[in-house]
Formats: C-alpha cells, sequence, structure tokens
C-alpha cells in the first residue's frame, strides 16, 4: 500500500480563525470541493462552524506536530502492507463530538469503522483519490498516542477490509476491530475479567445481527445507545470494542473464535 500523508490541521485550523458566520462556511466549501467533485473529502468530517474547544484542540495537535506524528504513522503502516495495492492518500482531521451539531460519536464512529471500506475496484467520478480519514475527536485531549492509534487503526481497518471484505455482522465487526486495534497496538477500551466474561455472554444472541443498532448497541454500550434512543442492554460504555480487543490481544484464538466458545452459540 502507498499511502501519501496529506497535512490539513492547518487548513482546518485557518477555517477556525474565521468568524463564525456564512462566509466561514462558504469558505469551507471553497476548500473542501472543487469545480469537478470533492477536493479534500477527508474535511467533510469536520465541523465547519466549529467553537473554541476546537480551535484549542487544533492549536494543541499542531504545537504537538501532530501531522508530522500522522506521516512517520502512514508510513510505518505502508511499510506493513506490502500485499495491499494502490496508492491511496490518508489524513487526520478533528471532529467535533463534543458541541457539533450534526455529529453523533456513536454513529460516526460506526461508519468510520465498518461503512468506508477498503480501496474500492474504480472511483466514483466526484472523486480523484482513494482517501483514508483518521480521526481525533474533539472531546479527548491531544495526544501523541491518540494520533498514532488514529492514524494506524483507519489504514489497518483499510487493509482488513481489503482482504476479507466488508464486515456484516456483529461477528464479523468484532473479528475486524479486535485484529484492528491489536495490530495497531491499542491498550483500551479495557473492561475488568468479570465484565469481560458479561459482556461476551450478553453479546452471543446477537452476533448475526446485521443492523446498525444492534451493533452500536453491543459495540458502544448503553451511553452511547442512549444518546440514539436505542435498547440499554446492561453493557459498559465501548463493551464490545473492549471485548473484541481483549480476546485479539490475550486470547488463544480469534475474537470470533472465542466468542463462539459459550455454553450457548446461536447461529
Amino acid at each position: 500500500m502507498k499511502l501519501a500523508y496529506v497535512p490539513l490541521l492547518k487548513a482546518q485550523r485557518e477555517l477556525q480563525g474565521l468568524p463564525r458566520d456564512l462566509e466561514r462556511f462558504r469558505q469551507y466549501l471553497r476548500t473542501v470541493l472543487n469545480e469537478d467533485g470533492v477536493e479534500l473529502p477527508p474535511l467533510m468530517i469536520a465541523n465547519p462552524m466549529g467553537k473554541a474547544h476546537v480551535t484549542a484542540l487544533l492549536d494543541a495537535l499542531l504545537a504537538l506536530d501532530a501531522d508530522g506524528i500522522a506521516a512517520r504513522a502512514a508510513a510505518e503502516a505502508s511499510a506493513r502492507l506490502a500485499d495491499v495495492t494502490g496508492e491511496i492518500k490518508t489524513s487526520l482531521v478533528v471532529a467535533d463530538d463534543l458541541m457539533g451539531g450534526w455529529t453523533n460519536r456513536y454513529a460516526d464512529e460506526f461508519t468510520l469503522r465498518f461503512r468506508c471500506g477498503g480501496p474500492p475496484p474504480s472511483l466514483p467520478r466526484w472523486l480523484k483519490h482513494f482517501w483514508i480519514t483518521a480521526v481525533v475527536w474533539s472531546s479527548e485531549p491531544a495526544t501523541e498516542r491518540a494520533v498514532h492509534e488514529a492514524v494506524l487503526t483507519a489504514v489497518y481497518r483499510s487493509a482488513y477490509v481489503h482482504r476479507h471484505g466488508p464486515a456484516r455482522t456483529l461477528r464479523d465487526m468484532l473479528a475486524q476491530e479486535g485484529s484492528v486495534m491489536a495490530q495497531a497496538g491499542c491498550t483500551a477500551p479495557v473492561l475488568e475479567a468479570e465484565d469481560i466474561d458479561y459482556t461476551r455472554e450478553v453479546l452471543v444472541p446477537y452476533l448475526d445481527a446485521d443492523d446498525m443498532r444492534t451493533a452500536i448497541e453491543c459495540l458502544f454500550g448503553d451511553a452511547a445507545g442512549r444518546t440514539l434512543g436505542f435498547t440499554p442492554r446492561g453493557l459498559s460504555p465501548w463493551a464490545g470494542l473492549a471485548l473484541a480487543l481483549h480476546d485479539a490481544r490475550f486470547g488463544q484464538s480469534s475474537s470470533e473464535d472465542r466468542l463462539h466458545n459459550v455454553p450457548v452459540h446461536v447461529r
């Protein structure tokens, strides 16, 4: 995989420096679009009317040299993915889940994790390049680890989809995310051992579910589900993802196989 990192944090920060009015939104559109379609699709995730907290995070990321960290992470991933062909652009952007009126963290995360896919056989007419977008969230502090993991998980996820196809069921999603997070060296989310066992048992009846609602309830937990009016299932924050990472890091077999090794199996 030939990855070309495109730094966009300064462009996002320049937009933030404009007054929060219609002209800022127009400048955002001019930055993102071109006469043929979308020039910089990663910025479509950004909140063009972000408030001061987004500005502060962008300043912290620029002071951290987050684009440099992200570029090195992209190079690291590229070197490990020789079996994935194609020239791909990648970038890091801030998504506003703290005060962004049109952003729900969990709905957006679901889309980023399971609907963006690997390199397509052909691009739509409105897009000149395939992009992989890494995201840091406005509700979280700027850290080197956050930037590094954001890029690695985004790239390894695209490679996973290229190799295995898109995840359709909760079982597939757990296997994908466990593999991706472990490969990226993630150490969180994490649960206590008793909660891991409990989560595994709760998820068994839903492993073949293929709808977004059930997946969000199981992967992200009750607190996430409540933000969308979904059904609480007695799960801790990020429960399903914590289980997937735990099994990928410490299990004797894959996350999918470990989920089979419970008293009840529903096919």
